[in-house]
């Protein structure tokens, strides 16, 4: 057995699958237009005595069908086999699917397997274990254009500058004047009930006033955090959908920012929170706040079919069991239309100037709401942005029991590239470049290409710790409780590190494929740990130098070279704390980009001559690059 096994791994070695489409290599893809016809090709060495190859492919849920490859004929030892599959063949009594395969080799009495590492790389098996997977899309699926190739700036409202303009603080609010070192209102123990209505009064007035700094990082769309009227500072908790807060400058900041940001050449896109409401909305109505009969306060409102109520009023479905965030009823034809409706939410703000949404706890959206949401979406707006929030790989995420299709052609443009950024913390942290490149590679090998290079790729969120803390602690925040780490900063050996390898990670960020989002800050050196302390005022006049010149260095290098809007992407080099890839164009222009996080320098041979993009020095022959750092270089 131990034998037989060692034969098996060996083989998986050298065996080569390989994949074509209309004479091109696509070995590194895994979704298709329906309607393409994909070449299988496999090399398989003749000393392991195959006699047969089968590919072996199952809708998900269904029956498996067995495909055998024809055997092409030998050459310098290996037996080449091939195939054609056509995937409108496949999807035959569907618009689009989800399907399963693996690679079987008939080799006397013994059957080895495929087992898929990424979608891309495997080894073999005595039996049937992880397959490969292939996205057959819709084939009118598209996403926006001018999303591809451009830098995205995560503005929290409330945190990013208090501009002059008319604003108002509701009832109940408190405004924190100490913009410079006020700390957000927390909870003395994490998860603990928290009003979370103390303000430091930023607002669209200032977003406005601060368009030429955004300008200079290279941002080309703004995402706002939710906006909406709402009880909360993260306003999270919608009380309606139909207001701009005023604390933000109400719906005539909103127009005017609109404006200013296109007169700036910079799209604007939402916070959906479509999942649920505040418990103190015109919707629900929990505190008798506002004028209508809100769900809670009569089983006749008109919302009241909007929620369920498992013991009325008081016992409710709420978001995670939150109480102030009644969940909405989705599946309620009249609640659904209310967002979805050709003159429902998402259209009305589109209409007013909105380049798209942001849609918080996508995994909690029915499908039904997605489908009808795009529809309404693209035909007010054919280049709307529809992005999702998703944790994981978007093609074969299931939530609460269902395979969601999100990449199919019928949903979103794009999900939040949560993934992205565990493989940045562990190449980073861990020196696991083989994590790095699994994750990117799967991605890739995943996800429709149009879809690859529109992924919204974060370091950090409101939801997350500052990347610059967690690049410079190492891990002591985990062990303090709230009041400590209000007050924790990183020591100036802690931070000097922390900053040279935020530089490493922006690197990495600005030039896989998709599209870097910037939490807001994070280019000036802020640190803080989990909710709130992730929330702290933008420190205007105190920003790091040094990060900064490197946030804008990196924008300028994607707004000069359109390779990063769409250029194909392929790994040259990953091991132990080291990696290397490759962006490159149809045409022939190609960057570089190596990322050192060894303790020693990593001298890499170079063909031709290439320039560093970031400092514009030319370099041939040979690059050094040092510990904890990456360059990306430009072909001459």
């Amino acid at each position: 057995m131990l034998a037989k096994l060692h034969t098996a791994i060996e083989a998986g070695k050298e065996i080569r699958i390989e994949k074509r489409l209309r004479g091109r290599d696509v070995s590194g893809r895994g979704a298709f237009a329906k309607g393409e016809a994909v070449e299988f090709w496999v090399t398989v060495p003749r000393r392991y005595g195959i006699s047969a190859v089968v590919l072996r492919i199952a809708p998900d849920g269904g029956e498996a069908v067995d495909m055998p490859l024809a055997f092409e004929g030998s050459r310098d030892g290996n037996d080449r086999y091939t195939m054609t599959l056509d995937t409108g063949a496949l999807c035959e009594d569907r618009e689009d699917g989800l399907f399963f395969y693996e690679l079987l080799f008939l080799r006397g009495f013994d059957t080895l397997f495929t087992d898929s590492v990424n979608n891309v790389d495997f080894e073999l098996s005595e039996r049937s274990a992880e397959r490969f997977r292939l996205l057959v899309y819709g084939e009118d699926y598209k996403t926006p254009e001018w999303f591809r190739g451009g830098v995205m700036y995560h503005v929290f409202v409330d945190r990013f500058f208090r501009g002059e303009g008319e604003s108002s603080l509701r009832k109940g609010g408190i405004l924190d004047e100490d913009w410079e070192t006020g700390i957000p209102q927390y909870a003395e123990v994490a998860g603990a009930p928290l009003k979370n209505n103390v303000f430091f009064g930023g607002n669209l007035w200032g977003v406005i006033e601060k368009l030429d700094y955004l300008k200079s990082l290279g941002v080309t769309v703004i995402y706002l955090s939710p906006i909406f009227d709402a009880t909360s500072n993260h306003r999270y908790d919608t009380a309606d959908y139909e207001r701009v807060e005023s604390l933000l400058g109400g719906d005539a900041a909103f127009d005017a920012l609109i404006e200013a940001a296109h007169g700036h050449g910079i799209r604007v896109i939402l916070d959906g929170v479509f999942n649920h409401t505040g418990d103190d909305s015109k919707y629900f109505n929990r505190r008798g706040t506002f004028d209508s009969v809100g769900a809670y306060q009569s089983p006749q409102s008109p919302y009241f079919d909007w929620f369920s109520f498992r013991s009325y009023p008081d016992d409710y479905e709420a978001w995670w069991g939150i109480e102030i965030m009644p969940r909405l009823r989705q599946g309620n034809p009249a609640c659904r239309a209310y967002f979805t409706g050709d003159d429902g939410i998402v259209a009305k703000w589109l209409r007013r100037g909105a380049d798209g949404w942001r849609l918080d706890v996508a995994d909690e959206l029915p499908d039904v709401f997605l489908d009808e949401l795009r529809t309404v979406a693209k035909r007010e707006k054919d280049d709307a942005l529809l992005i999702g929030e998703v944790w994981e790989n978007a093609v074969d995420k299931i939530a609460y029991g269902t395979r969601r299709r999100y990449f199919r052609g019928g949903q979103l443009d794009s999900v939040m590239n949560y993934p992205f950024r565990n493989a940045v913390m562990a190449l980073i942290l861990d020196r696991d470049a083989e994590t790095f490149y699994n994750i990117l590679c799967e991605l890739w090998a995943t996800y429709p290409p149009f879809v690859s290079n529109s992924l919204m790729n974060l370091l950090g969120t409101h939801d997350t710790e500052r990347i610059l803390s967690l690049l410079g602690d190492d891990g002591e925040g985990e062990l303090l409780e709230n009041p400590a780490l209000a007050v924790k900063k990183l020591t100036s050996k802690q931070r000097k590190t922390a900053i040279r390898r935020l530089k490493l990670a922006a690197t990495l960020q600005f030039t896989v494929y998709g599209v870097p989002s910037v939490y807001y800050g994070d280019e000036a050196g802020m640190e803080g740990y989990h909710d709130p302390f992730c929330r702290r005022p933008y420190p205007w006049g105190r920003e790091e130098p040094e990060l900064l010149t490197h946030y804008r260095r990196l924008g300028a290098l994607r707004a000069r070279n359109p390779i990063f809007r769409d250029g194909e992407f392929a790994f040259l080099e990953h091991h132990g704390g080291r990696v290397a890839y490759e962006r490159r164009a149809t045409e022939g222009s190609r960057v570089l980009v190596a990322a050192n996080m060894e303790e020693t320098d990593w001298t890499i041979d170079l063909s031709g001559s290439w320039r560093d993009a970031l400092t514009g020095k030319r370099i041939s022959r040979s690059l050094t690059v040092s510990p904890e750092t990456a360059v990306v270089l430009e072909k001459e």
